[in-house]
């Protein structure tokens, strides 16, 4: 997964600089040295610190990051996170690309952060999706993972999830259940398997089925998620989603699943306002 961050990065700069910040070049010696602060401009919490490091020796290894508040930790309206003391023309055309990666993660670290106290004193886990930036996906959800929530799948590649249009084109739950099956045994595969379920009757199939790891309930009310969990009674782990906002999330982690899926942690977040000034 690192190889997709260093594309990432070599993507950004390609877009950003082109054939040269003629802005910086026009105005700044080569030689002029100098040093600039991250200054949080915004409650919230940090994410992003490991990823400006990679930013900026991807650059410029010859740049030193002086580092005071790490990945995770709770911030505040003019705090300082790092300085970094080196070339001018480096500092400039590391800022923006830096900034815009620490800005987006720290908000979804934020929002997750959020999230997941809502849900303390129960026994459930908040997931984000697949619901990412293209090209993102890796750096977003590991803002996820610093906010306190967990990753479902990566990717297509890392898990089965039998989602409403693959039981439909398949023919129903127990056949895509079996073919999922049947295709990890022939490709010798070791995957988890997970199915998504659209009422009870599709429940109970499953669960007469079985051989899936997880179920996912999909658009279920409250109400009908508490039956679902006593009606599976601990043989599977079960995970809401679809249709859950922040002031309803509770009510579906007191029914007792083991993970709520939200896609709005990457999908609709809002950056955290920060910026990288000379000192």
């Amino acid at each position: 997964m690192d190889k997709l961050i260093d594309d990432l990065i070599k993507l950004a700069f390609a877009e950003d600089i082109g054939d040269g910040d003629h802005t910086t070049l026009c105005c700044i010696p080569a030689t002029e040295m100098g040093k600039s602060q991250l200054i949080i401009k915004e409650d919230g919490v940090l994410a992003g610190v490991e990823m400006a490091r990679r930013v900026f020796k991807a650059f410029d290894p010859e740049l030193k990051m002086t580092v005071f508040i790490e990945d995770g930790a709770e911030v505040k309206k003019g705090d300082i996170a790092f300085v970094v003391e080196g070339k001018v023309q480096s500092l400039l055309q590391t800022e923006r690309l830096m900034l815009n990666i620490m800005q987006r993660m720290s908000g979804i670290a934020t929002t997750t952060r959020k999230y997941v106290k809502q849900l303390e004193g129960t026994k459930t886990h908040v997931l984000d999706t697949r619901k990412t930036t293209p090209g993102m996906r890796m750096i977003e959800k590991e803002a996820v993972r610093i906010g306190g929530g967990m990753n479902h799948r990566i990717g297509l590649f890392d898990m089965i999830l039998l989602k409403d249009n693959h039981v439909d084109f398949a023919g129903g739950i127990s056949k895509a259940i079996n073919r999922a099956h049947e295709y990890l045994k022939e490709k010798g595969k070791n995957l988890k398997i997970e199915i998504e379920v659209r009422n009870f009757d599709e429940l109970e199939e499953a669960l007469q089925t079985g051989g899936v790891d997880r179920i996912m309930l999909d658009n279920f009310t409250p109400e009908n998620t508490r039956e679902a969990v006593r009606r599976v009674a601990g043989r599977v782990e079960l995970e809401s989603s679809g249709g859950i906002t922040f002031d309803t999330l509770r009510d579906y982690a007191e029914c007792g699943v083991d993970y709520i899926s939200v896609g709005a942690l990457t999908h609709s977040v809002k950056s955290l306002d920060m910026s990288f000034k000379a000192c």
